[in-house]
């Protein structure tokens, strides 16, 4: 391998840590948010909210030259992952252990 194409795939990797640290700690606040709304008795879904983030992700995907599709498929894919997350911490709420 070049060493060209080796300093690329190098930033590639650095890359894809940094978004896997930032989906980590991303995830560790959604945690936070599906305790506190399984305690407040909130439901696990925010449609108002989801759509306003949804929109703030394409009006940024543009600015960043990023196809607002892409943008849009991949928070998509992570709130539906956050929404999981929450109604299971509501079942757990709903269903104190014994």
């Amino acid at each position: 391998m070049d060493d060209t194409l080796a300093a690329y795939r190098e930033s590639i990797d650095n890359i894809d840590a940094a978004l896997v640290y930032l989906l980590a700690e991303r995830f560790k606040v959604t945690q936070k948010v599906g305790a506190y709304k399984a305690k407040a008795g909130l439901p696990p879904a925010d449609p108002n909210r989801e759509a306003q983030q949804v929109a703030r992700l394409r009006r940024l995907a543009q600015d960043a030259n990023l196809d607002p599709e892409f943008s849009e498929k991949f928070l998509r894919f992570i709130i539906d992952e956050v929404i999981r997350h929450h109604e299971r911490l509501q079942g757990a709420v709903a269903q104190p252990e014994s």
